[in-house]
């Protein structure tokens, strides 16, 4: 499979992303997945300044990501795999996406959440999810960058 690494960042691509994560994971493609980037026509130009020079960029809906990943469509590179939240990594993983793994980077605090980690607030459907998906095999991890603990995100959830 060509997905080196796939994270959850509401943020989508910013400067960790854009440098750390990318350069430490020698990705050669970002995939944005998520239904409301790909409509919206200003967060696609952002997306598009905000990626490293040389880094190609997908920005797809989840059903078309999806698609072209199940038909191979990546094989030949090496992709970071990028959604916005949860729901869109477990639709992905629910869909036939062989993931194994994933981690958690940012959720900013919102109505029904609750942080666990500095960079990390989670709502209650967050943590149902999390927990049906380790219950599946997925691991997940709470880390910001790559030389942070990649510890299980459930050992933050009390």
């Amino acid at each position: 499979m060509s997905i080196i690494h796939a994270r959850v960042d509401e943020r989508l691509i910013h400067g960790q992303v854009a440098t750390v994560w990318t350069n430490s994971l020698g990705a050669q493609r970002i995939m944005v997945v998520n239904d409301f980037a790909v409509k919206d026509q200003m967060q696609i130009g952002a997306l598009k300044m905000a990626k490293p020079a040389g880094i190609k960029l997908s920005i797809l809906s989840k059903r078309k990501a999806v698609e072209k990943i199940l038909a191979n469509h990546y094989e030949d590179e090496k992709v970071f795999l990028i959604t916005k939240d949860i729901t869109d990594m477990a639709y992905l993983i629910d869909n036939g996406i062989p993931l194994k793994s994933f981690n958690v980077g940012n959720m900013s605090q919102k109505e029904g959440s609750k942080a666990i980690k500095k960079s990390v607030s989670v709502t209650d459907d967050d943590i149902t999810t999390i927990k049906r998906l380790i219950d599946q095999g997925i691991e997940i991890t709470a880390q910001m960058i790559p030389s942070e603990s990649n510890e299980s995100i459930l050992s933050f959830i009390k």
